[in-house]
């Protein structure tokens, strides 16, 4: 599997409020952002993948709702995640 628990802990330790905080919005957008990536990669061999491409756009719409969430609730907080991940806004 591409995703273990020591990895999706690590996410949540680095950007969310500790390893056991898995509801941190900053956290999620990290797996999100990691998830997209692999099945970004994974796409590009298997263009006719239907099922991973509708699985890739749900993803993003998930992740742009949390940011949107995040740049409303708290703007500083969402200008660092932006960041650190390096994500076009």
């Amino acid at each position: 599997m591409y995703l273990s628990k020591e990895k999706k802990a690590e996410f949540f330790k680095k950007h969310g409020k500790g390893a056991t905080d898995t509801g941190s919005s900053e956290g999620q957008i990290a797996l999100f952002t990691f998830r997209i990536a692999h099945l970004t990669e994974h796409l590009k061999t298997n263009k006719k993948d239907f099922g991973t491409q509708r699985s890739l756009q749900l993803l993003v719409g998930k992740r742009r709702s949390l940011l949107d969430y995040l740049k409303a609730k708290d703007i500083e907080r969402y200008r660092a995640i932006v960041k650190e991940l390096d994500l076009r806004r």
